[in-house]
């Protein structure tokens, strides 16, 4: 006669008591999974605004230090001179506009920057000289930008808020030559204030 083993299955509390385990588990591994993921997009959210913060600090800077004494006329045929600018917005006549498409143009060109519900704008002309239907293009730099401040310094080394200053407005245009560098101070959101200092050519 052949022993009789009488076969044993889990019981209904072992059967709760894996599952509960499972589910602690699945749990933990969902957990540390959206952790992982969230840090990545967060990260790769920094990375592309660092990507463009360069950018944009690299557009000012080529702007800015590529300055040339060429003043313009605006589309009301009135003098305008190189460089001006206030507290929250510049514009200038810049040298080095490539052309490698040898398009019939100048290699000079008239930029200006302002912020424009939180957006960092450069803008720019085709021609210096402006027509009445003349329109700037304009491309979006920066995004998440609270506040865009500039300060003028001239060669006695003092800050304006404003260029030309108030004592040059009735001078010769030539004399904003006198301008030594511009501070831009960015207000981004998740960086804080970032400041950087742009030489002026001939300052």
């Amino acid at each position: 006669m052949f022993p009789f083993f009488k076969s044993q299955g889990f019981t209904l509390l072992e059967l709760l008591v894996a599952l509960a385990i499972f589910a602690v588990i699945a749990v933990m591994a969902y957990s540390g999974l959206n952790t992982v993921l969230s840090a990545r997009i967060q990260t790769d959210q920094y990375a592309t605004q660092l990507a463009r913060l360069q950018m944009a600090l690299t557009w000012l800077g080529r702007d800015i230090e590529q300055h040339i004494g060429r003043p313009i006329r605006d589309q009301y045929g009135d003098p305008q001179l190189t460089l001006q600018g206030t507290i929250s917005q510049v514009q200038l006549t810049r040298a080095g506009w490539r052309n490698p498409a040898q398009q019939k143009r100048s290699s000079l060109q008239r930029v200006a920057y302002h912020l424009e519900e939180k957006t960092l704008m450069r803008s720019y002309w085709w021609v210096l000289d402006q027509a009445q239907d003349a329109r700037p293009i304009r491309m979006d730099l920066l995004n998440e930008v609270d506040e865009i401040k500039l300060r003028y310094l001239d060669e006695r080394l003092r800050w304006h808020e404003q260029w030309p200053p108030v004592d040059l407005l009735d001078t010769a245009p030539s004399q904003d030559t006198a301008l030594k560098a511009i501070e831009v101070t960015l207000n981004v959101v998740g960086w804080g204030h970032i400041i950087r200092l742009f030489r002026v050519p001939g300052g």
